[in-house]
């Protein structure tokens, strides 16, 4: 008997697209007309809170995408188990409903959604929205990255010395320090480092050129899912730390516009 061949799955990524980005704006209009007012918040570690807006812009999303794909698995942060069964699955979406939570509940205007979605492993989709300054940045694998339907591209800056670059510190204060010891060695190389608080976004910028390159360690599968995609569409290369394959599960990303990427590369090395 003949085995049959493997089951395949029709996606339609534009269809997908659209469902992201305006899901995104729409849990993005939600933020932001709760901007600045009182806030629920409670704390998941010693530092790391989460405010009732997470949970309200989570649910949101949850009911657009599961309406519109009921069969899709979808990896949310503020979900009890997040990631049950999510590396098996053939369509799952990563969403952070609220990335830069930290920043919102202090009033601070650098936050976002990210939105992505990957089929057998491969991101194919991703969307980051800032609510505040009315930025959607958004990519379809093949088809380039864009930024409210504009094209856009990575930098040119070709020397560490002539690069902005930008970093993330990890709630774990052990992996904080270890950061610690990496922004160290880029303050002696770089020409400058900001840290503001949503990696999503710290991705689009390093897409879009504001940044030349961003690394940070310990994040999760939502925080870097969409903006990875965004930033290799615009030419970038997005890796692990020692260069590996991006995996959104390894937790540790190192992004750039590849021209810097080894200067970086050797800057995160262990000592």
């Amino acid at each position: 008997m003949r085995t049959p061949p493997p089951r395949t799955l029709s996606v339609d990524d534009s269809n997908i697209a659209r469902v992201a980005s305006a899901t995104a704006k729409e849990a993005g209009a939600l933020l932001r007309g709760s901007y600045g007012r009182a806030l629920n918040v409670r704390f998941k570690g010693r530092r790391n809170l989460v405010t009732d807006l997470d949970h309200r812009a989570q649910a949101l999303i949850l009911r657009r995408v599961g309406a519109a794909f009921p069969d899709h698995v979808v990896v949310a942060e503020e979900e009890e188990n997040p990631m049950a069964g999510s590396r098996e699955a053939e369509c799952q979406w990563f969403v952070d409903p609220l990335d830069g939570t930290t920043n919102y509940a202090h009033s601070y205007p650098r936050f976002c959604v990210s939105i992505a979605f990957a089929y057998r492993g491969k991101i194919q989709v991703g969307v980051v929205f800032d609510p505040m300054a009315g930025e959607m940045f958004s990519a379809v694998k093949g088809k380039g990255a864009f930024l409210n339907g504009r094209r856009i591209h990575v930098s040119t800056a070709s020397k560490l010395e002539r690069s902005l670059v930008c970093t993330g510190f990890s709630y774990n204060r052990r992996w904080a320090l270890r950061n610690l010891e990496c922004w160290k060695r880029f303050l002696l190389k770089a020409q400058a480092i900001r840290r503001d608080g949503s990696a999503a976004l710290d991705l689009c910028y390093t897409a879009c050129g504001r940044f030349d390159g961003f690394w940070e360690l310990r994040l999760s599968p939502w925080d870097v899912a969409a903006g990875a995609l965004i930033v290799t569409e615009a030419g970038g290369r997005v890796t692990g730390l020692r260069g590996e394959p991006f995996d959104p599960y390894a937790k540790n990303i190192l992004s750039s516009n590849g021209r810097i990427h080894t200067a970086m590369q050797r800057l995160l090395r262990p000592r």
